[in-house]
């Protein structure tokens, strides 16, 4: 069931937003140098890495790394890539990974290939099992405000109570946090 709602929702959202997805393609397209899409190597199901498309906040040649470990992450945005981040329009290209099956509206957000930590830790709490989503528990409690160890607890929360009305429960809250920008630090 929770595949018949993501090709769906994944289906209907590609229609919907196509003009919205290809401004911000020609936004980040005639901004910065470089490809518009930015494909970043992530931790799925299992463990297994996946391409995951987003569209290019950084400038070419940032190193591969969360965020908040890079030394003045302001220094590597691109010309729109603060506003398409904090917008979480950056995001809209996962849509293909959720029609394409490498990711779901909902579950743990994708680790990057090098967050061993994060890997680690939801690992040991059987997260790993759960198809990444585009938004979760994590993110609806603090996004980038919380540590390794909390959005491995909420993850593993949301692997032992996940269901439909959880998910919508975690969708509507994520359009309040990403309409209201709560919890963006970059």
């Amino acid at each position: 069931m929770k595949r018949l709602f993501d090709l769906f929702l994944s289906i209907t959202l590609l229609i919907l937003l196509c003009p919205l997805i290809v401004f911000c393609f020609l936004l980040v397209k005639f901004t910065s140098k470089g490809p518009a899409l930015y494909w970043s190597k992530r931790v799925g199901i299992n463990n297994c890495i996946f391409l995951m498309p987003k569209f290019r906040s950084m400038k070419i040649h940032t190193p591969q790394l969360a965020t908040h470990l890079l030394t003045d992450s302001d220094n590597f945005l691109t010309p729109v890539g603060s506003f398409i981040r904090k917008t979480s329009l950056d995001e809209l290209p996962q849509l293909w990974s959720v029609l394409s099956g490498d990711m779901s509206f909902v579950g743990p957000r994708p680790a990057l290939f090098n967050q061993d930590d994060l890997i680690k830790l939801r690992t040991e709490a059987g997260v790993h099992t759960l198809k990444p989503g585009i938004t979760g528990y994590a993110q609806i409690n603090g996004r980038d405000s919380i540590s390794i160890d909390e959005k491995a607890k909420l993850d593993s929360f949301y692997l032992e109570n996940n269901g439909i009305l959880f998910d919508f429960k975690i969708i509507l809250s994520t359009a309040f946090a990403v309409l209201k920008k709560n919890n963006i630090s970059h």
